[in-house]
C-alpha cells in the first residue's frame, strides 16, 4: 500500500516526466517493430530474400549508438526535453519516408537513418524520467519505461493484424508518423529534469574525459547491454517471420500470437520492475533472465497456436522482466556528468555489436529447411546465461540521490 501512496503522490510535473518518456519508448518501438512484420512482404516486392532485406533491421540497430550519443551529448548540454522532442519529430519523419522506398538500396539507407534518431530516444527519456522521481519509486518506473518496448510492439502486432492486408507495407510505413503527435504533448505538459536544471549554468563536463575515467564501467555496461540486445532481439525480430515461414499462419493470427507475446513482456517488465526494489537490480535481472530457460522448448518446438502462444507469454516474461531493471540500473550505474548520454550509448553500443542478430539468425534458420526455432532457441538460453553471469560478477549501486548529486557536483 505504501507503494501505491507514493505513487499517489507524484506531482503533475514528474507524472508528466513519466508518461511522456514510456510513450517515447512506446512509439519508438512501435516504429521499430513495424518493418519486422514486412519482411516476407519487402522481399517478395524487391524479387530478393528474407535474409537480404533482414538487413535494414542489421543497420537500423548498428546506426543507434551513434545517435544514442550525438543527442545524449545535446541533451546533457541544453536539456533532456527539447531534444527529446527534435528525436521523436525526426525518427516519425524517418518512419514515414520509408513508405516511399523506390528500391531495397534506398530503403537500407532510410532504416539506417531511422536508426540513428531512434537511438538517441531511450537513453534521454530514461534519464529525463529517473530524475524527475524519487529514488524508492525508480525500480517500478523503470519497469513502465521498459515495457514501453513490447507496448510498441503490441501496438505494432494489432495494426498489422487489422491493417496489413489492406494497405500493405508501404501503408504501414506511413502509419508509423503517429509518433509526432507526442512532441506536442511534451511540449504542452512536460517539465526539464531538476537534475539538470541543478547544473545548468555550471561549467560542462568534457563527456570524452567523463568516458576515458570511467572505461571500466563503460566497457563492462557495452558487453551486459550487448548480450541483453542479443536476448530481446534475438527472441522478437524474427518472430513473425517464425510464424509466417515455419508454421505458415496468416497475418491475423501471426499478429495475435506476436500481441500475445508481448502482453507477456509488459507483464515481465513491470513486475520485475517492481520486485526489484525489494530484492535489488541484480538479483531481479539474474532471477528473470534464467527463467527462460525452462520456457525454451515449449516457445520455440511446439506447433499448436495455444501452446505457441503460452510459449510466447512466458518467455517474454522472463526477457522483458529482465529488461525492466536496465533503466533504473544503468541510470544509477551513470557518472551524473553524462546521464544523458551515457546510459544510451552503453545500450545501443550493445545494440551495435549484436546488430547482425536477424541476419545470423535467418541464416541458421535458412540452412536448417527455414527452421526459425532453432535459431530463435539457440540465441534466447544462450543469451540467458551469459546476462545472469555478468550481472552477478558486476556493480550495483541502488537509490543514489540525483540531485543531491548533480548540486555536488556543480558546487
Amino acid at each position: 500500500m505504501s507503494l501505491v501512496a507514493d505513487l499517489k503522490s507524484l506531482d503533475k510535473a514528474q507524472r508528466s516526466a513519466i508518461w511522456a518518456s514510456y510513450l517515447g519508448w512506446t512509439l519508438d518501438a512501435f516504429d521499430y517493430f513495424l518493418l519486422t512484420f514486412m519482411l516476407v512482404a519487402i522481399a517478395r516486392e524487391f524479387g530478393t530474400d528474407v535474409k537480404a532485406v533482414s538487413v535494414a533491421i542489421m543497420l537500423t540497430l548498428a546506426a543507434r549508438p551513434f545517435g544514442a550519443f550525438v543527442f545524449g551529448l545535446f541533451a546533457d548540454r541544453f536539456g533532456r526535453r527539447p531534444v527529446l522532442m527534435i528525436d521523436i519529430a525526426l525518427y516519425s519523419v524517418l518512419e514515414f519516408a520509408s513508405a516511399f522506398a523506390p528500391s531495397l538500396t534506398v530503403l537500407l539507407v532510410l532504416r539506417t537513418l531511422f536508426g540513428f534518431a531512434m537511438g538517441g530516444e531511450w537513453g534521454i527519456g530514461a534519464s529525463l524520467a529517473m530524475e524527475s522521481i524519487p529514488a524508492k519509486l525508480r525500480g517500478p518506473v523503470s519497469g513502465l519505461l521498459q515495457s514501453g518496448y513490447p507496448s510498441g510492439f503490441f501496438i505494432a502486432s494489432i495494426v498489422y493484424s487489422l491493417l496489413f492486408d489492406t494497405i500493405g507495407w508501404r501503408g504501414m510505413f506511413m502509419v508509423g508518423i503517429a509518433p509526432a503527435i507526442l512532441v506536442i504533448l511534451i511540449r504542452m505538459h512536460v517539465e526539464e529534469s531538476p537534475a539538470f536544471e541543478a547544473s545548468r549554468d555550471k561549467p560542462r563536463v568534457n563527456p570524452f574525459a567523463a568516458l576515458a575515467r570511467h572505461w571500466k564501467l563503460a566497457l563492462y555496461t557495452i558487453v551486459l547491454m550487448a548480450a541483453f540486445n542479443a536476448f530481446s532481439h534475438g527472441t522478437q525480430d524474427l518472430y513473425p517471420t517464425f510464424l509466417q515461414k515455419q508454421h505458415h499462419f496468416d497475418t491475423h493470427l501471426t499478429g495475435l500470437l506476436t500481441a500475445i507475446m508481448n502482453v507477456g513482456a509488459i507483464v515481465g517488465g513491470i513486475g520485475f520492475g517492481f520486485w526489484s526494489e525489494k530484492i535489488g537490480r541484480k538479483r531481479a535481472i539474474i532471477v528473470a533472465s534464467l527463467l527462460a530457460l525452462p520456457v525454451l522448448p515449449l516457445w520455440a518446438f511446439t506447433t499448436t497456436p495455444l501452446l505457441l502462444g503460452l510459449g510466447a507469454f512466458l518467455m517474454q516474461v522472463a526477457v522483458q522482466g529482465a529488461w525492466g531493471i536496465v533503466p533504473v540500473h544503468l541510470n544509477e550505474l551513470s557518472p551524473n556528468a553524462v546521464r544523458a548520454m551515457f546510459p544510451g550509448f552503453a545500450y545501443q553500443l550493445g545494440n551495435l555489436i549484436t546488430s547482425r542478430n536477424a541476419v545470423f539468425q535467418s541464416g541458421i534458420a535458412e540452412s536448417h529447411g527455414n527452421n526459425y526455432g532453432l535459431a530463435l532457441a539457440l540465441f534466447g538460453g544462450v543469451t540467458a546465461v551469459i546476462i545472469a553471469v555478468w550481472t552477478f560478477i558486476g556493480p550495483e549501486r541502488q537509490d543514489v540521490d540525483f540531485t543531491a548529486e548533480a548540486r555536488e557536483e556543480a558546487a
